[in-house]
């Protein structure tokens, strides 16, 4: 016999009895069959936690090592601070995703590979899932541009170029880096814990100009200098946003958060480097702790930088400049963390594509005009003409392997954020074209991401009217005309794949129903 036959029969006895007894027994046996309903009723299953970890790891160079960022060798001599990598993983009970970002100039494919397969084998993380970014620091270590044995293929003096005359990786270092990004992730992976994230984008104008102009003789210049007469207008934008998305504990403290914004980091404030960015890492930190871990996503900048060109006044020095930009940038992300709403309901996406591009040819008769110049002793040529003919040469050996490139396209869900990768020194107006057509509320282009093919201009930078050091044809940049905007499609196209979260908000505030603070509920009273 059930618990709910007893207590009827019971009941019924009660009644006979008296009904005053029965109705004050009446409520309490209501609330019991309520109970007995509920243990009945089988239990909701609990919904998935969303969690979130970070780590870094340092990756400061030796004093002595190459300094990336031109296309000869150049040596750090001091450390201003350090360099790091800075990883965040999130994990929806469905899909892990892992963001990082780099303290170096650039990384290069192989690097990339060899890390993500570290990543996969230790933690399980899809390589697919992981977006690794350089902030494309040019006081960091050396990561490139030319790789050991890249050029094992050419003659004797075309290695004599590549090795020995320009900027080139050290392999000691890049396998320090593999492993601190492999160390990193997985680190945060195993440090997740339970969290809300939030989402926003601030704006800062006043740190980041486009470096290309539009000439009198019709042409674009990059860098025509302050007062330059013959200048008519910026031949490019900027992208102002700042986009942050923040991590907070159940205790409400900020873990960690990503920032995404389009400048290059040429700051150099004095010796090795994080550049502005370091900066940027102290201003977010002074806020909500030193324990807090800022993952440095960079815009789409391959033609904005730190330098105004139509300013009146003379340029800060490198470390106010450094200050300066990483600051208000820093201050910005700072904004949005105090104002945006943390939420819970976070999904997570992941999904990235491959293109080939062709390559761009040097003409024969340029080549061999190359090849002359670069015989003769670099003293003895003008720097700019010597520079480049040795790129043209080294371009020319590297187009006998390997006529075409492959680039990765990637996109990454957050929530109501996307980031859209490309492995390119991307152009401003692609990064805006993206989030144009992007079908997210917030999204981040980044450049410089899972590999390195170099600046990619706009097709108008390469017609007839454009022009410009981001143009030249070099070892580093020669993609095809089309290549950035076929990188913007796909990148658009792999979002559209996936369904936005929702930007948390505050509860509505319930309907009006009292007479406002009785405190001011008075008329001027002068007596």
């Amino acid at each position: 016999m059930s618990k709910r036959t007893n207590w009827a029969l019971w009941w019924k006895g009660l009644m006979g009895r008296g009904m005053l007894a029965g109705s004050v027994l009446a409520g309490w046996l209501i609330g019991l069959d309520l109970v007995w309903a509920a243990e009945a009723a089988p239990a909701a299953a609990p919904g998935p936690v969303f969690r979130a970890g970070f780590a870094e790891r340092d990756i400061t160079p030796e004093l002595g090592m190459e300094q990336p960022g031109g296309y000869m060798k150049a040596y750090h001599k001091t450390l201003h601070d350090p360099c790091k990598v800075r990883a965040a993983v999130f994990d929806d009970g469905k899909k892990r995703v892992a963001l990082v970002g780099l303290d170096a100039g650039f990384l290069r494919e192989p690097s990339v590979v060899a890390a993500r397969k570290g990543i996969q084998q230790r933690c399980g993380i899809p390589p697919e899932a992981v977006m690794i970014a350089a902030s494309h620091s040019h006081s960091s270590g050396p990561t490139g541009m030319v790789l050991p044995g890249e050029y094992d293929h050419a003659s004797d003096l075309v290695k004599k170029l590549a090795y020995e005359l320009s900027s080139g990786a050290d392999p000691k270092y890049l396998a320090k880096v593999e492993q601190a990004i492999v160390d990193a992730v997985c680190a945060a992976d195993a440090g997740k814990v339970e969290v809300q994230c939030s989402f926003g984008r601030g704006f800062e104008n006043q740190t980041a100009f486009n470096r290309r102009f539009r000439m009198k003789n019709g042409r674009t210049h990059t860098h025509p200098g302050q007062g330059n007469p013959d200048i008519l207008c910026p031949a490019g934008p900027t992208d102002p946003e700042v986009g942050v998305i923040g991590a907070w504990d159940k205790q409400g403290k900020l873990l960690g958060c990503i920032v995404n914004f389009a400048c290059h980091a040429t700051t150099n404030p004095g010796g090795i480097s994080a550049n502005y960015i370091y900066y940027l890492e102290m201003a977010i930190r002074g806020m909500f702790g030193q324990e807090v871990v800022v993952v440095f996503m960079p815009g789409a900048g391959g033609d904005v930088t730190q330098v105004d060109n139509l300013s009146p006044y003379v340029h800060p020095k490198p470390e106010q400049w450094a200050r300066m930009v990483g600051g208000r940038v820093g201050a910005e992300a700072v904004k949005v963390l105090v104002t945006a709403e943390p939420g819970a309901e976070v999904p997570l996406d992941y999904a990235n594509t491959v293109l080939e591009f062709k390559r761009r040819v040097p003409r024969p008769e340029r080549v061999k005009a190359a090849l002359e110049i670069v015989q003769k002793d670099p003293k003895q040529v003008d720097h700019t003409e010597w520079v480049f003919a040795k790129e043209i040469v080294l371009l020319d050996a590297k187009l006998a392997k390997e006529p075409t490139v492959k680039a990765e396209v990637q996109a990454i869900q957050v929530g109501p954020v996307v980031l859209i990768s490309t492995p390119a020194e991307y152009f401003c107006q692609f990064g805006l074209d993206i989030k144009a057509a992007s079908p997210f509320p917030i999204t981040f282009p980044v450049m410089l991401a899972n590999g390195c093919v170099g600046y990619v201009p706009t097709e108008e930078a390469l017609s007839p009217t454009g022009g410009g050091y981001e143009t030249r044809l070099t070892a580093y940049s020669n993609l095809e005309p089309t290549a950035g905007r076929k990188m913007a499609e796909a990148g658009v196209e792999l979002a559209r794949k996936m369904k936005p979260g929702p930007i948390p908000t505050r509860p509505p505030h319930p309907p009006f129903r009292g007479a406002g603070w009785t405190y001011g509920n008075v008329p001027a009273e002068l007596e």
